[in-house]
């Protein structure tokens, strides 16, 4: 058997696997290196592939818009004992390997109430679910790679999906956090030109910090969001 390897160093990393363990967590598949701590986003020095699909990068800000809120299952409220702000907290609902039998994914299939995220909030998109299922068959690794490329700052292609997966959850048209809606290019453009938008990204002084309760966005993540504005907000 082959012994598993913690990057999260030392003691620290060895009594986290020794906690998860004791509290009957799911276990990690064969061959799958448990990371407990990971850079953020743009910063590791790992370029992306595009056959995997990265937690830090995309899942992580995907449940931190549409589930790891105030009320719901973010560290502070934890509802049903789930907190989906972190890694650690993700894994117990997730079992690496297999969608079908984690709860993460198969809760997004539910009607009414029980579907995740709740009415009124909008669903997760086809393409967001099949992110989480493939991160999920993956083996549900917490990895981070390099992904943003400055050069590219067109709305459709790198402003929106920006928006789609650090921000609608709090910010459309059924859950207008802040009154700001930014599901369509409309709510964007009209966040973008009132300053809000990227005072809130850059977490400058009297605007909120946005993601609200997550980590800064990346600064070329940032840097994209400036170069569209200062191309004057167009819908490309």
């Amino acid at each position: 058997m082959k012994k598993t390897i913690l990057k999260a160093g030392g003691i620290a990393g060895l009594c986290a696997v020794l906690f998860l363990a004791c509290k009957h967590e799911l276990p990690f598949p064969p061959g799958v290196v448990p990371v407990l701590e990971v850079p953020n986003p743009g910063s590791s020095g790992k370029t992306c592939s595009p056959d995997t699909v990265y937690f830090a990068n995309e899942i992580q800000p995907l449940l931190n818009s549409s589930c790891a809120m105030s009320g719901c299952h973010d560290a502070v409220t934890h509802a049903e004992g789930i907190n989906l702000s972190s890694y650690i907290g993700t894994l117990k609902i997730v079992s690496p390997g297999r969608p079908s039998s984690s709860k993460l994914y198969t809760q997004l299939f539910k009607s009414g109430d029980e579907r995740m995220p709740p009415p009124p909030m909008t669903a997760l998109s086809s393409t967001q679910i099949e992110k989480i299922q493939k991160w999920i068959s993956q083996g549900a690794v917490n990895n981070v790679c390099d992904q943003c490329d400055t050069t590219n700052f067109k709305f459709a292609t790198a402003i929106k999906p920006l928006m789609d997966n650090k921000c609608v959850g709090c910010h459309n048209a059924a859950s207008l956090g802040g009154n700001v809606d930014l599901s369509s290019y409309a709510g964007i453009k009209a966040a973008a030109v009132s300053g809000k938008l990227y005072g809130s990204v850059a977490w400058s002084n009297g605007i909120s910090a946005m993601p609200k309760g997550g980590v800064k966005m990346p600064s070329c993540e940032i840097v994209q969001i400036k170069k569209w504005i200062d191309a004057g907000t167009p819908n490309n």
